[in-house]
């Protein structure tokens, strides 16, 4: 594990990461709140792993709470920042975590409910989640940010049977860049970071082995990334005055 990463300037920001109850969300509400953050903590099905989260949290001395909702309902992203404004007061970041691979299927057998299912879990949440942050920061008189997590694969399409995840964090990463002109003279700054291949419990659900073994002989350390790995490149995004001249910065 790294030593925590400590950002003074994000001291006391209310900050809410979806899909924080485990892996690289996990890790960067930790890592959030070790910089003095506030901190939501949302998950849907891991209730158990994000309560652990927010009591390492609370037990660094800083405040978190929990929020709880499946992002692929239609009005739930709304209906999080909501709850969380009404809790911390403003909304000061917004990390957009959440996605799935779901399951790996050749393209010529990829089954329509597949599709629809990507575009639920893995498109739709990051734009209604980043439309309700920017109509937030509007109301709290303009300033903020929002961090998509992109992936390696929106570039390399990834392994065998990931087009569709490959091509939803496409849409991510082009999302991102178009958002950040539309907002960046708001002082809205919007970021992706792009992680490769994590260690995460995803990626040990939905990845074959085989295709793991692939992964690993092409990066040079031989190791998978851990997620805490992906907490510096997520905390500095989370800035404010992050990219303050080029909007839409990726970091890997």
């Amino acid at each position: 594990m790294l030593p925590p990463l400590v950002i003074p300037d994000l001291a006391s920001k209310a900050c809410l990461g979806t899909g924080s109850s485990r892996g690289i969300g996990a890790a960067v509400a930790r890592g959030l709140g070790a910089c003095g953050a506030r901190v939501a903590v949302h998950y849907n099905t891991g209730k158990a792993e994000a309560e652990a989260v927010a009591v390492d949290i609370a037990q660094a001395g800083r405040q978190a709470i929990l929020l709880a909702g499946d992002l692929s309902t239609p009005g739930m992203s709304a209906r999080l920042i909501d709850e969380m404004v009404r809790q911390f007061g403003h909304l000061d970041s917004l990390i957009n975590n959440a996605g799935d691979v779901i399951e790996r299927y050749p393209v010529a057998e990829t089954p329509d409910e597949l599709f629809e299912r990507h575009v639920a879990v893995n498109i739709r949440p990051v734009f209604e989640d980043s439309r309700r942050a920017v109509l937030q920061f509007r109301a709290q008189g303009g300033g903020g940010t929002i961090v998509n997590v992109s992936s390696v694969v929106a570039r390399t399409s990834g392994g065998s049977g990931s087009s569709l995840y490959a091509s939803a964090k496409a849409f991510v990463a082009t999302f991102t860049r178009a958002l950040a002109k539309e907002v960046a003279k708001e002082k809205i700054r919007v970021n992706a970071v792009s992680p490769g291949v994590i260690d995460t419990p995803m990626q040990d659900r939905t990845t074959p082995v085989e295709q793991i073994n692939t992964a690993l002989a092409a990066i040079p350390v031989a190791r998978l990334e851990r997620p805490d790995e992906c907490v510096g490149q997520s905390s500095t995004s989370a800035l404010r005055h992050s990219a303050a001249t080029l909007p839409a910065r990726f970091s890997r």
